[in-house]
């Protein structure tokens, strides 16, 4: 995923975790088939081995993203984990309808995660493979229901979503389905990299929409840049020089603003007053990509779409976004906060 914890409350003010207004819900497991049969099943992940006795009817998410993937599975968890935007339910408009009108309850970690709330939810299965889980935490979530975390030889908040996918599916019971999502994306991509030689000539760079305290969030090689590498743009390279750590975002002060510039560039604008702040720092406008209508900015759900990170959202991701990559490679999309 793309909003790293380790800066938040630091990049923008709504990268702050924040608890958000909650209903309890109910289960709503319609995935096609009986997959009762394939339990029980045990899942790797970082911190051990679970086993999941039975098919999950009450999953509880204690991660950012996972809902997505439940959802597209065709299971409606009976708690979200509340990330930012404040969207109903956690869920984004492109994950909306999947709800089928049921309203999970939606947890906040911004004091800890929430076990006494957790616990009176009477899971059957907690999923949190995007989540930054503790020893500690996993071992006070295993006592109430068999626990997924981050997947083995991740990090706590960015490992691959085909990984997060597969985890997620084969402790449901729907492997087969996991895999089916995963390809679907990864044609999608191929076919618009086929469809766009043109793309594989430029350099991109990808962006948070506006700086914080002098500091714009700039995203290396690797670190959540696949939605551009996949359709065969040629990274920035050295950004991650800037990094203070490894997955983390490159910090790119006013001096060194230059670094950032490339054939196409993309912000994750949220708000035309982030758009406004990042035309008026440092020396942004002068860039080439900037000056040239090669910048691209993003909306919020937009911007949302790309910072989750999951096969629904880089359907979603790819929908909005191809269309304005074409202008930017051509030089001419619209300098900007796109309208509603």
């Amino acid at each position: 995923m793309f909003r790293s914890l380790a800066v938040a409350g630091l990049a923008t003010v709504s990268l702050v975790l924040s608890a958000c207004g909650s209903d309890s819900g109910s289960s709503n497991n319609d995935a096609k088939g009986d997959t009762a049969s394939v339990f029980p099943v045990t899942v790797e992940h970082r911190l051990g081995k679970t086993v999941v006795p039975a098919k999950p009817e009450r999953v509880v998410v204690v991660g950012l993203t996972e809902q997505d993937i439940l959802l597209e599975l065709g299971i409606v968890p009976v708690a979200t984990t509340e990330w930012y935007g404040e969207q109903p339910s956690a869920v984004w408009p492109w994950a909306q309808e999947l709800l089928k009108g049921e309203k999970p309850t939606v947890l906040s970690n911004s004091d800890g995660i929430q076990f006494e709330k957790i616990a009176a939810l009477d899971p059957d299965l907690i999923i949190g493979t995007n989540s930054g889980v503790t020893k500690d935490d996993y071992a006070k979530l295993s006592k109430l229901a068999p626990t997924i975390t981050n997947v083995k030889g991740g990090t706590d908040y960015f490992s691959a979503w085909q990984d997060q996918t597969r985890i997620i599916a084969e402790a449901v019971g729907l492997k087969e389905k996991g895999e089916e999502l995963i390809s679907r994306v990864e044609t999608a991509y191929a076919d618009a990299k086929k469809a766009h030689p043109e793309f594989a000539e430029l350099t991109a760079t990808f962006s948070q929409g506006a700086p914080y305290d002098g500091i714009l969030y700039v995203y290396p090689k690797g670190l959540g840049t696949d939605f551009l590498s996949e359709l065969g743009f040629q990274m920035t390279p050295g950004l991650e020089k800037y990094a203070p750590e490894a997955g983390s975002q490159a910090e790119i002060s006013a001096e060194n603003v230059n670094l950032i510039d490339a054939d196409v560039m993309v912000f994750a604008t949220e708000s035309a007053d982030m758009f406004g702040e990042l035309q008026r720092w440092s020396t942004i406008g002068n860039l080439g990509a900037v000056k040239g209508n090669k910048a691209i900015y993003t909306d919020e759900t937009l911007a949302g779409a790309i910072y989750f990170l999951t096969p629904l959202s880089q359907m979603y991701v790819l929908e909005k976004l191809l269309p304005q990559l074409e202008k930017a490679a051509a030089g001419e999309a619209p300098r900007e906060f796109p309208k509603a």
